[in-house]
């Protein structure tokens, strides 16, 4: 498996990540010819090499024009959406704007979609995100693997005002990640750095088993009595790594007998917005014989009580359970095949760098199968075909 491990000893950023992923080997030219699928902006890139106290790094400056910066979360998807890059890193880089989005609705008091970006909604914040889906991509890396991160001190000026730091919107994207104080005047870690982190990184600890085949350090603007420098050491995971990693998740249920089941559509739809990974009914029988349903919720810790509110608000339950449970994941990754009946996309599965599992996306099939009037398995049948066939 291939993997890269960032040792964030001096922070994290956009431009020092895309930095340390040229440095480790990403090809410049194909790197610029990727990022030239975006239309709708209007950028360059200007890449030198640079010392950071004792440490040479690779510098990245994104040069921008006509740069009217203020988006919401959809201009900024519908850019990505439309552009010619892979559907992996579409899907990241979306994936990492909506973090951000969150996390400023969460510290504004606000919503995902009416938050305005500044700072993170300008050109250079869209490169910095989407090139380094690209480079990972271009990389090969199927796993990334996060050290703990440094916070730095002070104040800020932003298009909001003067604000401290750690920014507020890094605070509550880094939710559940150890990090800690380094004692610096400074922003180590930017709002768009652990949006990065956060979409990326599967693990945050000490530097895993691996064989390290290249490093790349990409330089930060600031300067610090340390190199400000993010480090990233690629290479193949040792063979314990080959299995899915575990990590920690909450089950929210209650049991529901005195419900119309007609709600459960909307239910479920808010479950899924307010962050749970799957959403079930079970049939169960409760005192007296009555029966019932069984509502569980699966989510990331650090959305436990979003889940519990929606629960509380939008069933007639008196209470929920919560309880801890673990679970191990395939590597997925998507690909995209071409049917008869149009493109449709590859949920596909991987575990030790070995594909496991492949299966259609149902709603591109749906769509499909609406549109040319044919059965839906029809379209999935061809596309598992195509899929396999090709290979």
């Amino acid at each position: 498996m291939r993997i890269a491990y960032f040792d964030c000893f001096a922070g994290i950023s956009g431009d020092m990540t895309l930095g340390a992923l040229l440095d480790a080997g990403v090809d410049e030219a194909q790197f610029r010819r990727e990022l030239g699928k975006i239309e709708g902006i209007e950028f360059d890139l200007r890449v030198s090499k640079v010392l950071k106290k004792c440490i040479q790094a690779t510098n990245v400056q994104v040069l921008t024009r006509n740069e009217r910066g203020h988006r919401k979360l959809k201009d900024v998807s519908d850019i990505i959406n439309s552009s010619e890059l892979s559907e992996t890193v579409k899907a990241r880089a979306v994936d990492a704007f909506r973090r951000l989005a969150e996390a400023e609705a969460a510290v504004h008091g606000s919503t995902p979609e009416e938050v305005m970006f500044h700072e993170v909604g300008a050109v250079d914040a869209i490169v910095d995100i989407a090139g380094t889906a690209v480079g990972t991509e271009l990389l090969g890396i199927e796993r990334i693997v996060c050290s703990p991160l440094p916070m730095g001190r002070g104040f800020v000026e932003t298009a909001h005002g003067k604000i401290p730091l750690p920014a507020p919107a890094t605070v509550e994207l880094l939710k559940g990640v150890p990090v800690y104080s380094a004692g610096i005047e400074g922003e180590l870690v930017t709002p768009t750095g652990a949006a990065l982190v956060r979409t990326l990184a599967s693990d945050f600890g000490e530097m895993p088993a691996m064989t390290v085949q290249a490093i790349g350090c990409g330089a930060g603007k600031a300067e610090f009595p340390f190199p400000n420098v993010l480090r990233i050491l690629v290479g193949e995971a040792s063979a314990e790594m080959a299995l899915p990693r575990t990590d920690r998740v909450s089950v929210v249920e209650t049991n529901i007998d005195d419900m119309n089941p007609e709600f459960y559509d909307l239910i479920f739809d808010r479950l899924f917005k307010a962050g749970a990974l799957d959403v079930y009914l079970t049939p169960v029988y409760m005192k007296k014989s009555r029966p019932a349903t069984l509502l569980s919720a699966v989510c990331p810790i650090d959305r436990t009580e979003d889940i519990i509110h929606v629960m509380l608000a939008e069933t007639t339950t008196f209470g929920v359970r919560i309880s801890s449970a673990y679970r191990r994941c395939l590597e997925r990754k998507w690909e995209t095949v071409t049917t008869r009946f149009g493109e449709v996309r590859m949920k596909v599965g991987i575990m030790g760098g070995a594909q496991i599992t492949a299966s259609p996306e149902y709603e591109d099939c749906r769509k499909a199968a609406e549109v040319h009037g044919v059965p839906v398995r029809l379209v999935y049948d061809e596309a598992v075909a195509r899929y396999y066939n090709g290979r």
